[in-house]
């Protein structure tokens, strides 16, 4: 086991990124679930998310969490992955700690897990302050609520640094892959749609090749893409918006989207 763990990691972004109140965020996340697209398509074996404050991009991930509900009885172990932002990591790094706090309570780390995966090193202060993995885990406690987290910020790191810790953490239907990013960032609202549905036309596609001004995770994303190609899975795009169709102006949009990856192709 990984010497020196915390109990929990804290939260960071309770109180900015959505409500601090236990009460006030149950009901916004069931909410937003209740309020998602319905898909119909097979079981994903992994997502892509987007992370920004849940007035901003909740809609969009609540239609990929959305998806889980008809599978979530088999799924106890999420591999989660996201950018990380205000510190600079050398590859991926876990946070360190023997849990995950949200005001909905604690998500156990599956540190078992964890040691399957030797190369990654424990940066607690890089998860200290990130959002991008915390604001998922109101919608997993959710969706998931007896599953454990394997989570990872990931820095400077190539398709194939990711992919391998994906494919090492792979198992089988008992385990989900969440990759965190937004897409395009401050770009006028036509123009950030354009740039967002190309790149949405690649992800599908698996081109593990984006760039930070197209997936702000991209690293994860790329990760990912290069893992679904090698294991044939087959992508689909669940939702694609932007600030500017929820609660921002329109003149400077961040863009988001929720794709969902599945072993077997949908009808």
């Amino acid at each position: 086991m990984t010497p020196d763990l915390q109990p929990v990691r804290l939260p960071a972004v309770a109180g900015t990124f959505y409500p601090a109140s236990p009460r006030k965020l149950d009901a916004l996340i069931r909410g937003l679930l209740e309020d998602a697209a319905t898909d119909a398509g097979a079981a994903p074996k992994a997502l892509i998310v987007p992370h920004a404050g849940l007035v901003y991009s909740g809609p969009i991930a609540a239609t990929a969490y959305a998806t889980l509900r008809p599978f979530a009885g088999r799924i106890t172990r999420i591999v989660l992955v996201g950018p990380a932002h205000r510190a600079y990591v050398d590859g991926l790094a876990s946070p360190g700690a023997q849990a995950l706090r949200t005001p909905l309570g604690d998500i156990p780390v599956d540190l078992a897990a964890l040691d399957t995966v030797p190369d990654v090193p424990v940066d607690a202060m890089a998860h200290a302050a990130e959002h991008s993995l915390e604001v998922q885990l109101p919608f997993l406690q959710e969706v998931l609520p007896d599953a454990k987290i394997v989570p990872f910020v990931v820095g400077n790191a190539s398709s194939e640094d990711v992919g391998r810790v994906l494919e090492a953490l792979w198992g089988g239907p008992e385990t989900l892959i969440v990759v965190s990013s937004d897409l395009s960032h401050y770009l006028p609202y036509a123009e950030g749609h354009a740039v967002d549905r190309r790149t949405a036309e690649r992800i599908v596609a698996l081109e593990a090749n984006l760039d930070p001004e197209e997936a702000c995770g991209c690293a994860g994303v790329n990760g990912l893409l290069w893992v679904a190609r090698r294991k044939g899975l087959h992508g689909r795009v669940l939702d694609l918006r932007s600030s500017g169709d929820t609660a921002g102006p329109r003149s400077e949009v961040v863009g988001y989207g929720a794709f969902a990856f599945s072993e077997e192709d949908t009808p």
